[in-house]
């Protein structure tokens, strides 16, 4: 029998307060004009004091069981994917099954950073079509903010909070629809572009993000092309089919780029 992992439901959440362009220049040397030019961000969401990652992950939760119109007690697994948990352990997760109630659910945490939320769908997918589950929520949450060195114009201007969310239920028999093909990779090599300068085994807090800008731009654009590329050759469709492109909101210039070398 031919079992498929279909999205049933989708839900978002972003904290209320936000931080303009012309706020942040007020605190560190930049502008309206250069973050618009060089990034396309015009705000983004801060989570309020007191509000952690397993709040707005629970809250964008919320928001996909009530799209998918389930309860939360038919959940069999939930996934949180971040890189800013409640705390080292246990599971930020844990509580997001908690503040929900879904009690008949496995959790864990994922840390894939910016592809979180990609490698959960992958997870969660391997679990239905295993047939080891047959209803997941997946969550990417963040709140980076609390990462940032609001000094630092290269990387403050670029990150904010928020947290998104699927339902995913395992379908049996032909049809259309689901998850038709996934394509992970990474590259080790690179972890020098882009990281946070502290960590539990290094005996630090949780430090600041640190970026090379021009070099993560250049191999976001090259490596997300690729990426694209092998995956509709494994899902067997062409670019020409294709009517939406979205990828990780990082930078409007690397989405334009991405869409220029595929045709899109």
């Amino acid at each position: 029998m031919n079992r498929r992992a279909v999205v049933i439901g989708c839900g978002a959440y972003v904290p209320a307060r936000t931080l303009s362009n012309l706020e942040l220049a007020e605190r560190v040397e930049t502008s309206d004009e250069w973050i618009r030019q060089r990034t396309g961000i015009q705000q983004r969401a801060i989570a309020a004091e007191g509000e952690l990652t397993s709040d707005l992950a629970a809250a964008a939760g919320r928001a996909a069981l009530a799209n998918a119109g389930i309860a939360a007690t038919e959940l069999d697994l939930i996934l949180v994917a971040t890189a800013t948990p409640d705390r080292t352990f246990p599971a930020t997760a844990c509580r997001v099954q908690h503040l929900l109630g879904a009690v008949n659910a496995a959790v864990f945490d994922l840390q894939a950073v910016c592809s979180g939320f990609v490698y959960g769908l992958a997870t969660a997918r391997a679990y239905l079509l295993s047939g080891q589950a047959r209803t997941v929520l997946v969550i990417g949450a963040e709140t980076f903010s609390r990462l940032l060195d609001w000094q630092d114009r290269n990387t403050c201007v670029l990150f904010g909070d928020g947290a998104g969310a699927f339902v995913l239920r395992a379908e049996e028999g032909a049809g259309r629809g689901g998850i038709t093909a996934v394509h992970l990779g990474a590259d080790g090599s690179k972890e020098e572009l882009l990281y946070v300068d502290g960590g539990p085994s290094r005996g630090q807090g949780s430090g600041f993000v640190r970026m090379n800008g021009r070099e993560v731009f250049r191999h976001a654009v090259t490596r997300l092309s690729e990426v694209i590329e092998r995956l509709l050759i494994l899902s067997g469709h062409s670019i020409a089919e294709i009517d939406w492109l979205v990828p990780h909101q990082a930078n409007a210039r690397i989405i334009e780029s991405v869409s220029e070398r595929l045709g899109l």
